[in-house]
């Protein structure tokens, strides 16, 4: 029977930094055999073995903020981030908050908590980074801003969908596409986003900074994997708003708009959903090009540049919230029927319907037997036989 005794070594620590820019200092560590085993195989005495153990031990001061350089222990950062911008994309995303909800309010539409959603989210996670700039040595409040700013975009997209699904609701004759109905469009592009931000939850979580390397690195490979599928749930998407633009245009020619028949109408808060799809894309191309080679600023200029990050997931974020803050959906969709009825409401109406239809048909079933004869028997409608034939 083998057991292990771990205890400090009595030799001094050595520091080994390794080629990976990662500082690391080797102790010994000591594992005491006790009792040693024989059996019919194997003999091993008694020992005591030293081993080398990589452990990483700061021996340089924080400064103020808690800055280290990028790869030496318990630095969180690969560069020094700024207070000032962050402090103003916070106060930036918190100004298009409060726009998002007056505008909620005053087109009086529930749904637009979502986008409200998004843009608080996306406050929450820059509060958190302008903290940070101050805290660099705090992991909780970095995996904070991490989550909140890995996340954010998924609210925008659930709109997205949410807008379109209005559209086909409001504007088509048959409020549908593909024979499918408008709100059962919307619920599953929703269901499908919100698979997609589990996923990137996990993976974001996995990935603290406290967490192993090899944790992380699981972490990493998971969010890669839900903002992958993020991405082809959006190039889907793409094609069902071509389609109805396709659809929209063709009934503008026959005059058979169920909602409004200005062009202007629908065809700019489309526009407007095109461009919050394509900025989203562009952010989530930077992500899974930064975290294609594990997230380490050793060989990936994208994650070592504060301004790559600016530039790439917060500005787009800015634009696309901006987009429906200049063509909000609630100046387009207006009136009662502007609203798109729950799943179970469709899932209700349309079952209704099948029982009327089946209702009626059973009606016309009995007036063909009962009914029928009872009517005068014009020469024209006698067939060879006698009985009443209807005519065509």
């Amino acid at each position: 029977m083998l057991q292990f005794r771990q205890q400090a070594a009595p030799t001094p620590t050595t520091s080994t930094p390794s080629t990976s820019g990662v500082v690391y200092f080797t102790s010994t560590e000591v594992i005491t055999i006790k009792g040693g085993v024989t059996n019919s195989y194997v003999t091993i005495a008694p020992q005591t073995i030293h081993i080398a153990i990589p452990t990483c031990l700061q021996t340089i001061t924080p400064d103020k903020n808690g800055y280290l350089p990028p790869g030496t222990c318990n630095a969180l950062w690969d560069y020094y981030p700024s207070f000032g911008a962050a402090l103003v994309f916070a106060a930036l995303f918190g100004i298009l908050v409060s726009v998002h909800i007056c505008q909620a309010v005053a087109y009086k539409k529930k749904f637009c908590w979502v986008i409200i959603m998004a843009a608080s989210w996306e406050t929450i996670a820059f509060t958190f980074r302008t903290l940070s700039t101050r805290h660099q040595q705090n992991a909780n409040i970095y995996l904070v801003f991490q989550i909140f700013i890995l996340l954010a975009p998924l609210w925008v997209n659930a709109f997205d969908y949410m807008v379109l699904g209005r559209l086909i609701y409001f504007f088509t004759p048959g409020r549908s596409l593909f024979s499918i109905p408008a709100s059962t469009l919307a619920a599953g592009f929703v269901s499908l986003d919100f698979v997609s931000f589990v996923i990137q939850l996990v993976g974001g979580s996995w990935a603290s900074p406290t967490a192993s390397e090899a944790k992380q690195m699981q972490g990493i490979h998971i969010y890669m994997g839900g903002i992958g599928l993020q991405q082809f749930f959006i190039f889907i998407f793409v094609g069902l708003a071509i389609k109805f633009q396709r659809e929209m245009t063709k009934n503008e020619k026959i005059r058979q708009l169920h909602g409004a028949t200005s062009a202007k109408e629908w065809r700019s808060l489309l526009y407007a959903l095109y461009a919050t799809l394509g900025l989203i894309t562009v952010r989530i191309m930077f992500r899974l090009i930064q975290f294609s080679s594990g997230g380490t600023s050793s060989n990936n200029p994208l994650v070592s540049s504060e301004a790559c990050f600016y530039i790439l997931e917060a500005v787009p974020m800015v634009l696309a919230l901006l987009c429906f803050n200049i063509k909000h959906p609630g100046s387009v969709l207006v009136g009662p029927e502007s609203e798109l009825p729950g799943l179970m409401a469709t899932v209700k109406a349309r079952w209704r319907k099948k029982q009327t239809v089946a209702s009626v048909g059973e009606i016309l079933q009995e007036s063909d037997f009962h009914e029928l004869p009872t009517r005068p028997h014009y020469a024209s409608g006698l067939n060879a036989s006698g009985r009443y034939e209807r005519l065509n």
